[in-house]
């Protein structure tokens, strides 16, 4: 099943007991996911904790996120167990005060960007990128669905960042790389070469070695992939500490007995090999920048367009909990920023920004049509809007976009929840309910019968 190279090497390479490991390759990988505590307060029902994050847990089953309504809507996420570590490394290596400004380099879909918006909390800034514009998509959805309003999505090269000298406190870079972690499923096994291994070690010296400008002094860079081969992991830390004025830092793992700690010539990784932690294969590794960093100039550049006027700031205090110098106007579009206007600005400057924190409302015909981002984020306020709450099979078909009747819904516009959780908006016109779920995110595929969905059961924490 897997290729002889990878297979002669992982029966010499240090720390891997290859027989024990191949063996664990051929069997189903585990299924976990990470709750969303700003939304949900339940677990699911017959889980397992995972050992190192806080909100992680492992199902007995594979369920269909595609339909469930509560996946749509941000409560939960599901993620790769062994990834959720980096929950370990934030905590053990950065003090998580105040004013944290974070990067995800490469971060799509959007698991470890949820985790560490998570991590860092509301009063932080996270940047989440990804430099294929497609993936870019795909992780401002995710990001807006987790809706925690600290998070600027961009689209960018990794070298484009070196424009934000000395900005970023923390940077993680989950490292495009040969897959092997991954080899339970058949398409890393089928894209795995020797050839690309070399590939995505150079690739990753360089994304390393672009963005290392942005990282302010005594700041830390976390480094990880989903491979076992030391030249993407352990050799490549390695060469780049001989590149730069950095130290590697040590993790205490002692709680989590079946992590292994990578010593190699006294660059400190962290192991995650299928045979001995429930989880996919993983490797991470932190290092803190010795040397100095300037710091690149951060203009103020308080636009007259950027300013909402005072009857936006008044549909705004009404509607949200935003503060309201964390609001701003682009267009007819009303957005709440996750950071001070001037960092704004600062990254608009240098960076192709896809998502710009929460969008609020949007002007259509002088009226104010409030956004899907809205609807999903714990910073709307209660009561702001008439809340109709559907059953399952109506949460689909408002999932769908099909037409679907509110029984005694008052007039204008109303959010439709699920168990209590936000959905998104309809807009009832009397004679017609109009359904403003996005149409890019519409469930496509058809519905089983009532009762087959295969969703999540919950118990509460």
């Amino acid at each position: 099943m897997f290729p002889d190279e990878f297979a002669r090497r992982i029966h010499t390479q240090k720390y891997i007991d290859a027989e024990a490991l191949i063996k664990a390759l051929e069997e189903p990988s585990p299924v976990s996911l990470r709750i969303n505590k700003s939304k949900w307060n339940k677990r699911p029902l017959n889980s397992e904790p995972v050992p190192w994050c806080k909100n992680g847990f492992y199902l007995e089953t594979r369920p269909s996120y595609t339909l469930d309504p509560l996946f749509h809507s941000g409560c939960y996420y599901p993620q790769e167990a062994s990834s959720m570590f980096l929950e370990q490394v934030i905590r053990q290596t950065s003090g998580l005060q105040g004013n944290l400004r974070v990067l995800d380099l490469c971060a799509a879909p959007g698991g470890k960007s949820t985790h560490l918006s998570d991590i860092i909390g509301p009063g932080n800034l996270l940047v989440a990128n990804d430099a294929i514009r497609s993936r870019a998509a795909i992780l401002a959805e995710t990001i807006t669905k987790w809706g925690l309003g600290n998070t600027l999505v961009t689209q960018n090269d990794p070298s484009a960042f070196g424009r934000l000298s000395g900005f970023f406190d923390i940077i993680v870079v989950d490292a495009p790389c040969s897959g092997e972690g991954m080899f339970r499923g058949e398409t890393a096994v089928r894209e795995w070469s020797a050839v690309n291994m070399v590939h995505c070690s150079e690739r990753q010296k360089r994304i390393l070695m672009d963005v290392w400008p942005a990282l302010k002094e005594n700041g830390v860079l976390v480094y990880s992939t989903c491979t076992f081969n030391p030249g993407e992991n352990e050799e490549n830390i390695r060469w780049f500490i001989g590149k730069q004025e950095a130290e590697i830092i040590r993790l205490d793992v002692s709680d989590f007995k079946r992590i292994i700690e990578i010593d190699f010539e006294g660059i400190f990784g962290y192991g995650f090999y299928p045979d001995k932690v429930k989880g996919e294969g993983f490797f991470i590794s932190a290092v803190r920048k010795t040397g100095k960093q300037e710091k690149a100039g951060i203009k103020s550049l308080r636009k007259p367009e950027l300013q909402p006027d005072k009857n936006d700031l008044n549909v705004a205090y009404q509607w949200t909990q935003f503060s309201k110098d964390r609001v701003f106007k682009r267009g007819d579009e009303l957005f709440a920023l996750p950071c001070a206007l001037d960092d704004y600005i600062h990254i608009y400057s240098n960076l192709k920004i896809v998502k710009a924190g929460t969008k609020v409302f949007e002007i259509k015909n002088k009226n104010n049509v409030p956004s899907h981002e809205l609807a999903l984020s714990p910073a709307i306020k209660t009561g702001a809007f008439p809340a109709h709450e559907i059953n399952l099979t109506e949460a689909l078909a408002f999932m769908r976009r099909d037409k679907i009747a509110l029984n005694n819904a008052i007039k204008g516009w109303n959010i439709v929840t699920f168990q209590g959780i936000n959905l998104g908006f309809v807009n009832n016109l009397g004679n017609r309910v109009n359904n403003y779920f996005p149409v890019e995110w519409r469930i496509r595929m058809n519905l089983p019968k009532p009762g087959e969905e295969n969703i999540i059961k919950w118990n509460r924490l």
